[in-house]
Order: structure tokens, then sequence, then C-alpha cells
């Protein structure tokens, strides 16, 4: 089915989406962007950190574009990016818009992805390293079941059962990794972007790149 089709067969469009910057007014953009969603009829999820914003919402797809058009008024939030997807029911029972102390939770102190965020491997770009046999750790970030149901040849599962297990797991292999590119993934885009400061400051600094989701 084409997109074009299963836009015309459902009633729904959900969207995903997040961005890593600097918010030092959550506690006001909690009601700001409830009050938007309530005006729309849009359910979901909204986590609002210090850190940035992460979030879920379903509902009509003019009500998603009006949402996001609000959104992006903001300059924080310009080119604020979402994935798309259609369905013919509203997956989300109710709204939830809250303050978190990180949108992906890792549990780690101080770590700030907005100061100084790993470069951006595009696919492509990968995709030229892996065909020239290039050395490099492609570093899967997601948890032991979620790599169990595919990922990338020859990339490394640290078998964590949650996200808070990376740092410890990663840690243990800094020696290993050390003087090697590494090339960290997910699904979203979000862990491997919240997981690459992180092996910057295990003194991987300059080999640590990002790239697209798997």
């Amino acid at each position: 089915m084409s997109e074009t089709t299963a836009v015309e067969n459902a009633a729904i469009e959900n969207i995903a989406g997040y961005r890593f910057v600097y918010l030092n007014d959550v506690d006001a953009q909690i009601p700001l962007q409830q009050g938007r969603c309530v005006a729309l009829d849009l359910r979901g999820t909204i986590l609002l950190a210090p850190e940035g914003i992460n979030l879920f919402l379903a509902g009509a797809s003019a009500a998603i574009s009006a949402f996001l058009d609000q959104l992006r008024s903001d300059q924080r939030f310009a080119d604020f990016e979402v994935k798309r997807s259609y369905s013919k029911a509203q997956p989300f029972a109710r709204l939830k818009v809250k303050r978190k102390a990180e949108i992906v939770p890792l549990g780690v102190n101080n770590l700030d992805p907005n100061r100084a965020p790993a470069p951006r491997l595009s696919t492509a770009e990968l995709r030229r390293w892996l065909d020239e046999g290039k050395e490099v750790v492609l570093l899967d970030t997601r948890n032991r079941f979620e790599f169990e149901q595919g990922s990338f040849d020859g990339a490394i599962d640290l078998n964590i059962s949650k996200f808070r297990d990376f740092p410890e797991a990663a840690a243990a292999m800094r020696d290993a990794w050390a003087d090697k590119p590494i090339v960290t993934f997910c699904t979203g885009g979000i862990r491997c972007e919240k997981a690459a400061p992180l092996l910057q400051s295990l003194v991987l600094t300059r080999y640590t790149s990002s790239t697209a989701a798997f």
C-alpha cells in the first residue's frame, strides 16, 4: 500500500519527534503545550526537560499540522522534524504533558547533549565506510529485545535491558574501543544522540559519531 493510499484510508495521523535544546522555561511550556493539544483534540505524550522535548501525538491531520505550526513558531523548535504514520483509530487513551529530568533517561549527571553533540553521519556515508571495510565500532544503543528483532551485520550488542544500563556497559568497553571510530544507532535517533556525548566523556571524544536510526 502506498503512503497516499494509507493516508486516504486512515483517520488519524501519528507523529513522533524530539529535540535536544536548552529549555529554561519548562514549567511555562507544560500548560502551553497542554492547552494547544486539548484545543486540537490531540492525545499522546509530551515530555519536557531542561535538555529538550520528546513527543508522541496522534489526531486529525489538520490538527497535527496546526500543532506543529504553533510549536515551530518558537525559534527553538523552528526546524522540529517528526516521523509520521497513519491509523484508523486513535492509539492513545489520553494526553499527558510531563516535566522530566531527561527526555530519555540515562541517569548520568551533568551529561549535556546540547553542549558538544557528536557529528552526524549520513546513512550513505556509513554505507560507504562499511563497503570500504573501514574499521568502525558499530554500536547498537537499543536493548537486548530490540537487538534480537534485527540489527546491522556486525553491530555490537551490549546486552542491556534498559537504556539506563548503557553507561556501565559502555564504560566496560573503553579500552577495547580506544582510538576506533564509533557509530551509534537506535530506533528513533534519540538514544544514539544521548549515547554519543556519554562516549565522548569516556575519552572517546574524537572518534564518536551518530547516524540515522535503524
